[in-house]
């Protein structure tokens, strides 16, 4: 099992502080515009505008709105994987568990506070993308990053128990965030009892 390639959706990379900024500036404008709005109704001289930007500042790093939210998706998981590293740094090195419960914590903290996330999510959520690639890119993320947390090569193997885990839990997850606005917790504290019992039989 192959890791999947990591995607980007910049026609150009910033180089300048300035740029950077600028693009900070328009994915923090689309994540809102995605809330407000939605994906539909969502445009680039919307962005454009919220972000106090010209629309060929847009147009200089994205070629359309997907393109956009694909951005803002991969921004996403850099931010979940640094939120779970932190996260990881008071945990037991080994403990398999620990790491367990700050994946789907902070997982369920940005899907109740991040904006945009619960239509874009790491990818999972456009419209008119995939569920399965994103979550390949999520399963083998984590398992880089866990790997030597966990004092696990990060094999063929690993990588096939973090994907079945992530696929069962993005199923749960977005049940639970179904039958109520914040996520049920009985379907929650549900989907932490099938990732402990499933990993425990592989990790332990």
């Amino acid at each position: 099992m192959k890791p999947v390639p990591h995607a980007t959706s910049l026609r150009r990379a910033p180089v300048q502080r300035r740029s950077a900024e600028r693009l900070t500036r328009i994915l923090d404008a689309c994540a809102d515009l995605l809330d407000e709005v939605g994906y539909d109704a969502l445009s680039t001289r919307a962005v454009a505008q919220r972000a106090g930007v010209p629309i060929g500042s847009v147009y200089r790093f994205f070629g359309n709105k997907k393109q956009m939210a694909d951005a803002l998706a991969q921004r996403n998981l850099e931010r979940y994987a640094e939120r779970v590293t932190e996260r990881l740094r008071d945990a037991r090195q080994g403990d398999w568990r620990a790491a367990m419960d700050a994946v789907l914590d902070e997982y369920l903290a940005m899907k109740r506070t991040a904006p945009g996330f619960s239509l874009v999510d790491f990818g999972n959520q456009i419209p008119v993308g995939s569920r399965a690639e994103p979550n390949h890119r999520v399963a083998d993320r984590l398992t880089d990053l866990l790997s030597g947390h966990l004092g696990r090569t990060p094999d063929e193997d690993l990588r096939r128990t973090f994907l079945i885990a992530v696929e069962a839990a993005d199923t749960l997850v977005h049940l639970a965030f179904r039958v109520a606005p914040e996520g049920d917790p009985k379907v929650i504290e549900e989907t932490r009892e099938l990732l402990r019992a499933y990993l425990g039989r592989v990790l332990d």
